[in-house]
């Protein structure tokens, strides 16, 4: 397994959803930086079980230990570490789960690519778990990058058929921004969250899930970060993006809509205001060449439905080579769209970060 990415910045995760501890060692943080612990607190809240009737079940404080990397309330230069402890893992739930594949789970593929050594329990080292380390990285990330005027926010665009209004793309305040964080179910029109939340329950009541799509946004970067081809912007926040175990798809800006439209429509034309450059529009999210051109930068990610639903399903017998069926029991998220979207945040803060030169 490759647990290591970065190049400025070096991530190495570790960890299964039912060991002991999972977590996190981050390589190329500037030294002498506080850590505000409390606002990395609330960013692993965002992500972690909530008690309520969208959520698992499964309660995890997901509080960071730092081992190494901080002394005297101050980043050191050397790697910092954290872990975090597993502390309501019910690895009985999946005891029928060694021999039968969940459909849409990476039972199967696992299985095949490792021998049948990989930790099935939860979905070892394939679970959602390992976000959580994720959200620490990037909680560190955005305060350094908070320091240098760049906010990162998102909303849930959609779940299933009910959508949210976009983000404007030409002008996005860190005012709105605030005010979503924090929201269990963060829309920019309040009307919409009832709608989702029966959705949701509805799915729930029925042994099913559903998915949706989350809108991010990034302000406050200047133009010319990014470095093309490989390191570009987009192919960067991909890469991160499609990291997190539940995403399906990306786009940029108006992203598969531009192919409707004429060049003369979808091309953002420049203006100069109090010597400033920017566009009238931002159908290209943001990015030109695979660099930023200082409008802000929108991306959404698709998030497919939780795979582990109560319904009766067709899978295969890998030891005895038969089919079979499945009914997944345990505690499941009848939808993740809400808690995937904090991790969103956190890979883009570390994508930028990493892309970003000269930064303390």
């Amino acid at each position: 397994m490759n647990g290591v990415w970065g190049n400025k910045i070096k991530l190495s995760l570790f960890g299964e959803s039912h060991g002991e501890v999972l977590g996190i060692t981050i390589t190329g943080l500037p030294p002498g930086f506080e850590i505000n612990f409390d606002q990395v607190s609330r960013e692993m809240a965002r992500r972690a079980p909530r008690r309520s009737s969208i959520s698992t079940g499964r309660k995890e404080g997901d509080l960071p230990e730092v081992v190494s990397g901080y002394f005297k309330n101050k980043t050191t230069g050397a790697p910092l570490c954290a872990i975090i402890r597993n502390d309501d893992s019910r690895s009985e739930d999946y005891s029928q789960l060694k021999d039968l594949m969940r459909p849409g789970h990476a039972d199967y593929t696992g299985a095949v690519k490792y021998d049948g050594f990989n930790d099935y329990r939860g979905g070892g080292h394939f679970s959602g778990r390992l976000t959580a380390p994720l959200v620490f990285a990037g909680a560190v990330c955005k305060q350094i990058l908070e320091k240098q005027g760049i906010t990162i926010g998102a909303h849930i665009k959609s779940i299933k058929g009910v959508a949210d209004k976009s983000f404007d793309p030409v002008t996005i305040s860190k005012d709105l921004l605030e005010k979503l964080y924090g929201k269990e179910l963060p829309v920019i029109e309040d009307a919409k969250e009832a709608e989702m939340r029966k959705v949701i329950l509805d799915a729930k009541s029925n042994g099913d899930s559903v998915g949706g799509v989350v809108e991010c946004a990034i302000i406050g970067l200047k133009a010319g970060i990014g470095k093309p081809f490989f390191d570009s912007v987009e192919s960067t926040l991909a890469h991160l993006a499609f990291s997190i175990p539940a995403v399906k798809g990306i786009e940029f800006g108006l992203g598969f809509e531009m192919t409707k439209m004429f060049g003369s429509q979808a091309n953002d034309e420049f203006y100069y205001v109090n010597d400033q450059v920017k566009t009238k529009t931002n159908n290209n999210g943001g990015i030109l060449g695979g660099i930023t051109t200082g409008m802000p930068i929108i991306f959404r990610c698709a998030i497919k439905p939780t795979p582990s639903i109560a319904k009766v399903q067709n899978t295969i017998n890998l030891a005895e080579k038969t089919n079979d069926v499945l009914a997944i029991t345990g505690r499941h998220d009848p939808c993740i769209v809400q808690r995937v979207l904090p991790v969103i945040e956190a890979v883009a803060a570390i994508g930028i970060f990493d892309l970003l030169e000269g930064v303390k």
